[in-house]
């Protein structure tokens, strides 16, 4: 379903959470916290990006590029606790992220990107950026599944 403008003001912000992008991490992600009783919406482009997302998902959809302020602006930003950005580009994540403190100079909703090279983490913090880099997470979940078949 799509939100009409406004409807992020009858959430609240211990329990909203806005992810932006629709791949398989951020339908994952979205389905998860759903499951755990969070109020989700989740932003992507493409409509037929939803089509990643399981009949029982009960949360939000969105369609339009959250790189546009009018769409960060429309979603009920000011009442989310977190913001989780996994695009399929480091850039675009960064550039979504930044937009985001702009919007909310006062209020700063938790922000975390998602970060595919790990080089640039050192921009990201920079930025004031929390980021999660999955090669490292999956790199660091294999050295330790290893160890522990080693012992």
């Amino acid at each position: 379903m799509n939100l009409f403008k406004g409807i992020g003001k009858a959430l609240k912000g211990e329990n909203y959470y806005i992810i932006i992008g629709c791949g398989r991490l951020g339908a994952t992600l979205a389905e998860q916290l759903e499951a755990a009783g969070k109020e989700i919406l989740i932003i992507d482009k493409r409509q037929s990006a939803f089509d990643k997302l399981t009949d029982s998902y009960g949360g939000m959809t969105f369609t339009g590029d959250a790189s546009e302020m009018s769409v960060l602006e429309r979603v009920g930003l000011e009442s989310a606790e977190g913001v989780i950005v996994v695009t399929n580009n480091d850039n675009m994540n960064a550039m979504i992220a930044q937009l985001i403190r702009e919007i909310q100079p006062g209020r700063k909703p938790r922000i975390i990107a998602r970060l595919y090279e790990p080089g640039r983490e050192v921009v990201y913090k920079e930025l004031g950026i929390t980021s999660i880099c999955p090669s490292e997470l999956s790199a660091r979940e294999i050295a330790s599944y290893l160890g522990e078949v080693d012992q």
